[in-house]
């Protein structure tokens, strides 16, 4: 079973207090929507949150946003899992890579994360920021290749940002578009699929037909054949 939420910033209280957490099922998949937050700065209660995370009997999976620190996901070695490629940070909790395609429960999964901070001064490059989260060119070939390779159809699409023409749909503070809402308008533009789930907005809300904002909330994704 797919359950997908939202931004968790390191922070361990959803997990401790949002009841939905006790529903997920031994190897279940949880997949967040960017920043997950949990390796940011590898301070002492950092590290012991993340081997509390490492405990849980369910997988956690997640793709990148604006705030994860790409030096240290850099650091993770690369491994396949389901199909695709990913960064291992522990047993169970899993890095998404952008441009890469997961069978997670028999669902197709195309995830690319990536993001765009507001706050881009010079002095908090590498600290609070990192160039690194916006999509390089060798990122957007491997996308291409990917849904060729998947003739364009997915169960569920996963990333942090919105597709360019989805932010109208927003707030009207999140209406500046980026680099990476570009990408993701192309990917909307050139595939089919049923469900696609975005984090960063801090909001929870159905997009009709079939895009989520995930924020809190944790949504059961079921299959349906």
């Amino acid at each position: 079973m797919i359950w997908i939420t939202g931004d968790k910033h390191g922070q361990l209280d959803p997990f401790l207090e949002n009841p939905t957490y006790k529903k997920i099922k031994k190897n279940d998949t949880l997949i967040i929507c960017g920043d997950f937050g949990f390796l940011w700065d590898r301070s002492k209660q950092e590290l012991k949150n993340l081997k509390w995370l490492s405990k849980r009997r369910f997988n956690i999976a997640f793709v990148d946003g604006c705030h994860d620190n790409q030096t240290i996901l850099s650091e993770y070695p690369t491994e396949f899992w389901n199909g695709g490629k990913i960064r291992r940070v522990s047993k169970n909790i899993l890095y998404l890579m952008r441009g890469e395609i997961y069978d997670i429960d028999g669902a197709r999964v195309l995830a690319f994360g990536g993001g765009h901070s507001e706050n881009r001064a010079i002095e908090a490059k590498g600290k609070s920021w990192w160039p690194e989260e916006s999509p390089s060119r060798e990122q957007i070939d491997n996308v291409v290749e990917n849904m060729q390779k998947a003739r364009g159809y997915f169960d569920l699409i996963i990333s942090h940002e919105a597709p360019r023409s989805i932010k109208s749909c927003l707030e009207e503070n999140y209406q500046d578009s980026s680099p990476i809402n570009d990408v993701l308008e192309e990917i909307r533009a050139h595939c089919d699929f049923k469900n696609w789930f975005f984090g960063k907005y801090h909001v929870d809300k159905l997009i009709p037909p079939k895009y989520h904002v995930v924020f809190d909330d944790v949504i059961k994704f079921e299959k349906r054949f």
